[in-house]
């Protein structure tokens, strides 16, 4: 998985994607409008891949954004790789499309780059995005995600997304797809939580024996958002080994986490709203970390996830009980 010189990766179908991504989940109201300034200051900075999603209710902004930097001549639609994301209320065949046309609608876009399922978990579908009983209990639904492919490979063949791949997929439900009778297009990609406490070694190496690129999100070890994140796990950028690293450097850690990845060969999202953080990071392409220092990295692993989902532990798709 080398970095070309336009800093791409290709994929498994000859499509490229950059190698570095600008992230825009935002939890709240405040942050959402932060988004769309900070997405516009990303791509002037020089970032041309954004990865949002269905669920993230951004994707406006986000379009907003977008047309903005294209209107004032800094990029063109085709410069820019835009992912969106399939969530699990419609993970039945026949709501696959809708949910990518609400997308592209609220981006105003004719096409995603790239469209991926969110995670394997399927959720009852309707309009409430997070369907709860009145015991507060998430409210299951039963898909057969083979099914859920065969309508992202039907969007692919419409024109509608370039790309198709998955989200927090563990290596069986890989398989349950590549190895799906009648199969027409791989995965280009699974992205999962990793970072240096959770550096993802076994799917990684799994992933390349097959050609999917592996993507990270939360590679600085997340926003520490209470919903979703674990409050007792150390700080990553605050960890001494890694710190010791970035001082040899004479870089921030959160570049050399950065790097670390790109390294192995993987698609990295980061994420900021703040114009100096969103510049410096962009610097990611201008040193190299050492073979000795890569294996240093690696002795950081604790196999240790920021996310936390109990209350979906539970689903019979739940993909993070396996290794």
């Amino acid at each position: 998985m080398e970095l070309d010189k336009d800093r791409c990766f290709k994929m498994n179908d000859g499509n490229r994607i950059p190698a570095l991504g600008f992230g825009t989940y935002s939890p709240d109201a405040v942050q959402k409008s932060k988004c769309e300034e900070a997405t516009k200051v990303a791509i002037e900075v020089g970032f041309r891949h954004i990865d949002g999603a269905f669920i993230y209710g951004i994707e406006e902004e986000v379009g907003r954004a977008v047309h903005e930097k294209i209107a004032d001549g800094t990029v063109k639609r085709e410069d820019i790789f835009y992912t969106g994301k399939l969530w699990n209320t419609f993970h039945r065949p026949e709501l696959v499309r809708s949910c990518l046309e609400q997308s592209l609608k609220k981006l105003k876009f004719d096409y995603l780059d790239l469209f991926i399922i969110h995670n394997p978990m399927s959720l009852k579908p309707g309009t409430d995005t997070l369907p709860k009983d009145e015991n507060g209990k998430f409210i299951f639904d039963v898909v057969d995600l083979r099914q859920t492919w065969e309508a992202m490979e039907a969007c692919k063949d419409a024109g509608l997304v370039k790309s198709i791949g998955v989200s927090n997929f563990n290596i069986r439900q890989l398989e349950m797809i590549l190895n799906k009778p009648g199969l027409k297009y791989k995965p280009v990609l699974n992205q999962v939580e990793c970072h240096p406490y959770l550096n993802q070694g076994k799917l990684l190496a799994f992933c390349k024996s097959k050609d999917i690129l592996l993507e990270a999100y939360s590679v600085l070890g997340s926003q520490r958002d209470k919903i979703w994140i674990d409050q007792s796990t150390p700080v990553l950028l605050e960890d001494p080994v890694l710190g010791a690293v970035a001082k040899k450097y004479n870089r921030s850690p959160a570049l050399v986490a950065l790097r670390y990845q790109l390294q192995r060969g993987i698609v990295v999202l980061f994420k900021s709203y703040t114009k100096k953080r969103i510049e410096e990071n962009f610097q990611v392409f201008d040193f190299q970390l050492s073979e000795e220092d890569m294996k240093i990295i690696d002795g950081m692993n604790k196999n240790r996830p920021y996310g936390h989902l109990e209350q979906l532990v539970d689903h019979p798709q739940f993909p993070f009980k396996d290794e």
